[in-house]
């Protein structure tokens, strides 16, 4: 397709005629043509009966959880250049919407994010990194829509319950101070506001939230229910006047492209308010381009919202690669710009939220879909994909089998848009290496003489934008530093007076909540430390562990030594680990294999071959007691392990047979505060 395109181009191109005669002159001749040879099916694209619904844009979610944990630590210019291929408009993926998790200090998929709230009586806008991504959106899109959603919450909302709805006031309270400080802190205004993902909703809390959120002047923040199925929110809310009132939204996940009756009876808006979620392969792009349409086209969606924004945590964790872009690289600063970033810039570039599909929309008789928007002021945007089964199957829902083969499609401008004299040409081609094209512009279609009619050649897992728009862009930086791996001797002393982020670098939690700490009752060596901060188990989303845990580094390493300083603050019961080839995290943390050295304030040892202690290599006493530093060393070779307490051996030669590689990691035997210094990772593969 692209080949004969361009040959098309390059004919239009050399046909000599006068400038006058030039616009009538370079109309596309070869598409008409191609409609002669083979008659198909006519499009007509008409606003004169009105329009469709109104568009609210295309996004992507940051967090649920800790997706973008690894683009922080980025060294510049590279941490701004995968911003500007996110955000900037008319550069890259341009989203028009982001979407980020209300930390809630659990385990949320790929790890945990700090809550503004630890405890009761405590308040900090600064923890994480969502303020700081929310900040850079907007500095580069001052128009993004911004949503903030919850996963977990900090467990002392529920009151000894792992369940956010046991005091209403209190949780609606919590989330509207997380509104209020993004708005005091940093100058951010939240537009929508979700209830629990993927889990229940409580019609009486939606209820209290909007209530709260009126009392604090925030009639402008629009409330999104329910972050889960279509079908309980929506039949709810066709039962319930004031919950139908209060539910400005109704966001379904993962839709396959449809929506419900009920739904759709609200006259609500319906968004696809969490969706992709897949490999952001050639496949996954082809995923997004038809979901993107179909969304529209099938279920009435007038937003869709990728899961997740940027791949920036460490690949093995589950989900690896499900982000439009990949960033997990910031000790090298290589980063790609995938495929389904230009996917996204064949909507968004040329589209804003505001402008409205038209009504003609549909399927294309021989597989694909078509959509066009407008302003209203005489721009007309037209989106066609023709992605096939094959190379377009999201990670869900099932996608039935549905067949794509080549086609022409003439397509007709009626109405207000019948006048239109030229149409700007963006293509996609995914697929083989010899016929891959993203995002190309190819030359603009005149109109002026074919009655507002056009025919293209359309063959399968192509994507075509014909826009008004003259701003389109592909933007480019010079390519970023190659691909390393992790460094295999890695220090950090945790030395930061004022540190920027309240993490440290590398360290990804996957349960508990690791800051960094100032100790006033230490001037000395161990005055800046890293602390694990939570003293309970939070309301949780996934199955958090019962230990808290950090890992680093690089999930290949075989044969490492770690040595870190070590601070139990939990008299009798407290403990605290370090360990190596740890192999599973996220959503899979709780069964976590690899060699870990734990000690406890009762003065005893343990090593063992998983996070939850069952399986027990070595046991013992030691000279340990609470609020004293001791230097832990757990050194990994081949088949065996061995460790050192404060520089003296403590256990030698313990077989270890699995897992053969892994990260390395800290934590706490629970819930509990206990500092950390002086980390240090030598490592061979």
């Amino acid at each position: 397709m692209a080949e004969w395109l361009l040959s098309a181009s390059r004919q239009r191109r050399v046909k000599a005629m006068t400038a006058a005669a030039g616009s009538a002159g370079r109309a596309a001749v070869p598409f008409l043509l191609c409609a002669l040879l083979a008659p198909g099916g006519a499009y007509v694209l008409d606003d004169s009966d009105g329009l469709g619904r109104e568009f609210d844009g295309i996004g992507a979610v940051s967090g649920g959880g800790a997706t973008s944990r690894l683009l922080v630590n980025y060294p510049e210019p590279y941490r701004s250049q995968i911003l500007d291929y996110l955000f900037k408009p008319n550069f890259g993926a341009s989203l028009h919407i982001l979407k980020v998790e209300i930390g809630g200090d659990g385990q949320t998929t790929d790890g945990t994010e700090p809550s503004h709230m630890h405890y009761a009586l405590d308040e900090n806008y600064f923890r994480g990194y969502e303020w700081w991504l929310m900040k850079e959106a907007k500095k580069r899109n001052p128009n993004i829509t911004l949503i903030g959603l919850p996963w977990s919450f900090p467990g002392w909302l529920g009151k000894g319950f792992d369940w956010p709805y046991v005091n209403l006031q209190l949780t609606a309270y919590y989330v509207v101070t997380w509104i209020v400080g993004a708005k005091r802190y940093h100058d951010l205004d939240i537009d929508y506001i979700g209830i629990w993902n993927e889990r229940s909703y409580n019609a009486n809390y939606i209820k209290i939230l909007r209530k709260m959120l009126n009392s604090q002047g925030l009639q402008r923040v629009k409330i999104i229910a329910s972050d889960n199925l279509w079908e309980s929110i929506s039949a709810a809310m066709l039962l319930d006047a004031e919950l139908f009132k209060v539910v400005d939204v109704i966001g379904a996940h993962y839709p396959g492209t449809h929506s419900v009756k009920d739904a759709r009876l609200t006259g609500k808006k319906l968004w696809s308010s969490e969706d992709f979620s897949t490999l952001n392969s050639d496949t996954g792009a082809g995923c997004w381009g038809r979901i993107l349409n179909q969304n529209y086209v099938n279920g009435y969606m007038t937003s869709t919202i990728a899961w997740n924004l940027v791949a920036s945590y460490y690949e093995q964790l589950p989900y690896g690669r499900c982000g439009l872009m990949t960033a997990q690289e910031p000790w090298s600063g290589h980063y790609v710009v995938e495929s389904p970033v230009w996917v996204s810039a064949h909507t968004t570039q040329f589209t804003q939220p505001g402008w409205y599909y038209l009504k003609t929309v549909g399927h294309l008789e021989k597989g694909g879909s078509y959509v066009a928007l407008t302003d209203g002021l005489g721009n007309l945007t037209i989106i066609i994909e023709t992605m096939s089964h094959k190379h377009s199957k999201c990670i869900r829902p099932f996608l039935p089998y549905f067949n794509v083969s080549q086609q022409f499609a003439t397509f007709v401008l009626k109405g207000s848009f019948s006048e239109i004299p030229e149409l700007q040409v963006w293509y996609t081609k995914l697929g083989k290496t010899s016929e891959r094209f993203l995002f190309k512009q190819l030359d603009s279609l005149w109109l002026l003489d074919s009655n507002g009619s056009f025919t293209l050649k359309l063959q399968e897992d192509e994507l075509f934008t014909l826009t008004t728009l003259t701003t389109g862009r592909k933007g480019s930086y010079l390519p970023p530093p190659k691909s390393q791996r992790f460094p295999s001797t890695y220090k950090d002393d945790f030395n930061v007076d004022y540190p920027f982020f309240s993490e440290a670098p590398n360290f990804a939690d996957q349960t508990g909540v690791f800051e960094y700490f100032t100790n006033m009752e230490d001037p000395g060596e161990h005055h800046f430390t890293l602390r694990q901060v939570l003293n309970q188990r939070p309301i949780t989303w996934a199955a958090d562990a019962s230990n808290t845990i950090s890992i680093i580094g690089d999930y290949n390493w075989t044969n490492l030594t770690i040595k870190c300083d070590v601070y139990i603050e939990t008299p009798d019961t407290g403990g605290v680990f370090i360990a190596g080839r740890v192999n599973k995290g996220g959503i899979l943390i709780r069964s976590a294999r690899g060699i870990f050295f734990w000690i406890f304030a009762n003065g005893s040892y343990r090593v063992t071959g998983d996070l939850a202690g069952w399986i027990i290599y070595a046991l013992g006493h030691v000279e340990v007691t609470a609020k004293t530093w001791y230097t832990l060393t757990l050194t990994i070779k081949g088949r065996f392990a061995s460790g050192m307490l404060n520089d003296k051996s403590l256990w030698t030669d313990i077989p270890v047979n699995f897992p053969k590689n892994g990260w390395a990691a800290i934590g706490t035997h629970s819930f509990e505060f206990a500092q950390f210094d002086n980390f240090h990772v030598e490592a061979t593969h």
